[in-house]
């Protein structure tokens, strides 16, 4: 919805109401160009945990080995073409 912005300085707590209620901007203009919108503000969940719910889709199998040569203790790069980490063997004493 397009106004006039001498209509909208008349109406404005109308138009508030109105644009809560429905959800839509309204686009305020001066002398026919738009200069201004009032647009609804969107609502926050009042919770963090649990916003992004059914935003993620799995397509493999994310706990299955990957083929990475990896360290963590290293401070190399844990790319696949990265020299592998020697294994270290530990002697066994009875």
């Amino acid at each position: 919805m397009n106004i006039p912005a001498a209509v909208f300085k008349a109406e404005c707590l109308h138009l508030m109401d109105e644009v809560a209620r429905t959800g839509r901007p309204v686009i305020i203009t001066k002398h026919g160009k738009a200069v201004a919108q009032l647009a609804p503000i969107p609502v926050q969940p009042e919770s963090q945990f649990g916003y992004m719910k059914n935003t993620v889709k799995i397509l493999k199998d994310v706990i299955a080995p990957i083929d990475v040569v990896w360290d963590a203790l290293s401070a190399g790069d844990p790319h696949p073409a990265a020299k592998p980490v020697r294994q270290r063997s530990v002697k066994r004493t009875k």
